[in-house]
C-alpha cells in the first residue's frame, strides 16, 4: 500500500449539495482503520464547476472521488472511460484515477444488493416493485437483474418517465419481465418492495405507495437512510413485513468504492460504525 499511496492522498465527495454527506466520517474511518495516508472531504461543487473540478482530480493528485446529486450522469462526457454498469445505466457515483485516465463506476447498485444480502434477503425469490425513476433506481434496477431476478415492476409518478428507464433496462436484459406503472397503482402481496424515491427524507412525506396489501411475506426496503426507519418502513414493520433500512445501501456502496481505489477490503464493520455514530448525533 506503500507503492499505492506515498503521500498523503485526498479523496472526497462532488456533490450541490455535498456538506450533509456522511461519506467523509465513513471514509476517514476507515483509512485510519488500516493505517493509510489518506483523507476524505466532500466538495460543494456548483453544476458550471464541474469540468473544472474534474480537471482538478487529475492535477491535485487526488486518488479518486465520489460523485452525487446533481452530477451523476453529466460527468460522464468528462471521463476517459466507465465501466460496463455505470454505461448501461448511464451514471457514475465513483470516479477511480487509473494509471492516470478517470474511470467511471457505480457502487449503488451492488450496493444496495450487499445490503439486501446482509439482511437474509435474496432478491430472486419474489417479483420486485422498483418505485422511482432517478439514477440510484437505475443502478438498482441493474444489480438486481444482473443478480438474475426475472419479475421486475417500475414505478413513478408517470408512465412518461419511466418509459426510458424500462426501454434501456431490457434492452439490456430481454430474458426478464419488465414491466411499468405508476406510484398509485397497488401493489402485489409477497414482494420485495423497493423505496427510491425520495419520499420518507422530510417528516410530512407522504407514503410512495399504499400499504394494504404489505404483510408478513412482503420485504420492504428503502434507499431512504435517514430517517433509519422511514415512514413507510414503520408502516411496512406494523403490518409484519421484513423491512430493509438504507443505511445498508449507504455503507456498502461506500465500501465497494473504497475497494475499488485501495485494493484490499474495506473495513465495513468500522466504517459502519463511523455511520452509526454521527446519525446518533444528528
Amino acid at each position: 500500500m506503500d507503492d499505492l499511496f506515498p503521500f498523503q492522498t485526498l479523496f472526497g465527495i462532488f456533490g450541490w449539495p455535498a456538506r450533509h454527506s456522511l461519506s467523509p466520517a465513513m471514509h476517514n474511518a476507515a483509512f485510519r482503520a488500516l493505517d493509510l495516508p489518506c483523507r476524505y472531504e466532500a466538495f460543494e461543487v456548483a453544476p458550471h464547476h464541474l469540468p473544472d473540478a474534474v480537471s482538478a482530480i487529475r492535477a491535485l493528485g487526488f486518488g479518486g472521488v465520489n460523485v452525487t446529486i446533481p452530477h451523476k450522469q453529466v460527468v460522464i462526457p468528462l471521463l476517459d472511460a466507465v465501466d460496463a454498469r455505470a454505461g448501461r445505466i448511464g451514471a457514475v457515483n465513483t470516479i477511480a484515477v487509473t494509471d492516470g485516465r478517470l474511470i467511471g463506476h457505480n457502487t449503488d447498485g451492488e450496493g444496495f444488493l450487499r445490503s439486501l444480502l446482509e439482511a437474509g434477503v435474496d432478491p430472486v425469490l419474489r417479483p420486485v416493485v422498483l418505485l422511482g425513476a432517478g439514477g440510484a433506481a437505475l443502478g438498482v434496477a441493474d444489480a438486481l437483474l444482473d443478480r438474475g431476478v426475472c419479475d421486475l415492476s417500475l414505478r413513478a409518478r408517470s408512465l412518461e418517465k419511466i418509459a426510458p428507464v424500462a426501454a434501456r433496462l431490457t434492452s439490456a436484459f430481454p430474458a426478464a419481465r419488465i414491466t411499468t406503472d405508476t406510484l398509485a397503482a397497488p401493489i402485489p402481496t409477497s414482494v420485495l418492495l423497493i423505496n427510491a424515491t425520495p419520499l420518507g427524507m422530510k417528516p410530512n412525506d407522504p407514503l410512495p405507495c399504499a400499504v394494504e396489501s404489505i404483510g408478513p411475506k412482503s420485504v420492504v426496503a428503502d434507499l431512504v437512510y435517514r430517517p433509519d426507519e422511514t415512514p413507510l418502513l414503520a408502516a411496512a414493520k406494523r403490518r409484519g413485513a421484513t423491512i430493509v433500512p438504507g443505511l445498508g445501501m449507504l455503507l456498502h456502496q461506500g465500501a465497494l468504492a473504497f475497494e475499488i481505489w485501495t485494493r484490499q477490503p474495506a473495513p465495513v464493520a468500522v466504517m459502519r460504525a463511523a455511520l452509526v455514530q454521527v446519525l446518533r448525533r444528528t
